[in-house]
């Protein structure tokens, strides 16, 4: 296992005007923002209550601070910026949960591909990042994993350079679907954005380690590609930041830390933290 030199920031789902430019970027080392959410869900101006739309994909991050224009600013202002989208997330705006709802296996793969590589044109975009969290009643785990390996396995056929990630967390049902995703498809999967923030508060550095490594048993080979994690905002009941950053230390000094990531440079932006923990964190990954 090596120690990677990459850090991501996801971005855009809570709409506190946060801009790329915002947040303080590490020379050294690769910064991957995620743009939160692209979703296959109807667009809210069109109806009230949005609904799956099979694989075509809608923009529903802040696309009036993260724009066209300011993916392409941010990209030329820092060379080491690549720019990412998520697929799923928890909820559309927070208007209705976000479900795995595809028609066909054929169709919904179909769509996405198609929908995707004229946003991933649009934006300029350098990779996706799966983060379904529900998948609707009825859809099987072999129907998720061809929708998602088949997408990821044609995006990078038409796109060699993007990078691709999934986005798990400890819940069986999550699990149950991602696992045998990345069994079967783990060569088109490029690094796991497990989001570890998903423990509790009482989850101690030796204890995030121990999860640490249970993940790298759930998802084989993953050594070089299984990121930490953190989240800022409200972390009630759940591991602080200062945990993750801590935890971050004991894994680089035992050589297994790939890279790092945070949810989310929305709520970052607001008092106490004010980027603090992504400079931090950064230094963690940049300085070994």
């Amino acid at each position: 296992m090596t120690n990677g030199y990459l850090f991501r920031e996801y971005i855009g789902a809570q709409f506190t005007g946060v801009k790329f430019s915002d947040v303080p970027v590490n020379a050294g080392l690769s910064f991957n923002f995620i743009l939160s959410f692209a979703i296959d869900y109807t667009p809210v101006a069109q109806q009230t209550t949005p609904t799956p739309t099979n694989g075509v994909f809608n923009a529903f991050w802040d696309t009036a601070n993260l724009s066209r224009a300011s993916v392409a600013a941010i990209k030329a202002a820092q060379p080491n910026v690549s720019v990412m989208v998520g697929l799923g997330g928890d909820s559309v705006q927070d208007i209705v949960k976000v479900s795995f709802t595809p028609s066909s296996i054929d169709s919904w793969v179909s769509n996405a591909v198609t929908s995707l590589s004229a946003m991933i044109n649009e934006y300029g975009l350098d990779g996706v990042d799966v983060d379904y969290e529900r998948f609707a009643s009825g859809v099987s785990v072999e129907t998720f994993v061809e929708c998602i390996g088949r997408l990821l396995t044609q995006l990078k056929a038409r796109f060699p350079r993007i990078t691709t990630s999934v986005a798990p967390f400890e819940d069986t049902e999550v699990q149950r679907y991602y696992q045998p995703l990345w069994r079967k498809y783990s060569g088109v999967i490029d690094f796991i954005n497990f989001q570890f923030y998903g423990y509790g508060d009482n989850t101690d550095v030796a204890t995030y380690v121990m999860f640490y490594d249970l993940q790298l048993s759930n998802y084989p080979g993953s050594g070089s590609k299984l990121l930490a994690s953190f989240k800022t905002g409200d972390v009630t009941g759940l591991l602080s930041p200062e945990q993750g950053i801590s935890a971050a230390m004991e894994l680089q000094r035992q050589g297994k830390l790939p890279g790092l990531f945070i949810w989310s440079a929305d709520s970052s932006k607001a008092a106490p933290y004010k980027f603090d923990y992504e400079t931090r964190a950064q230094q963690i990954v940049a300085n070994h």
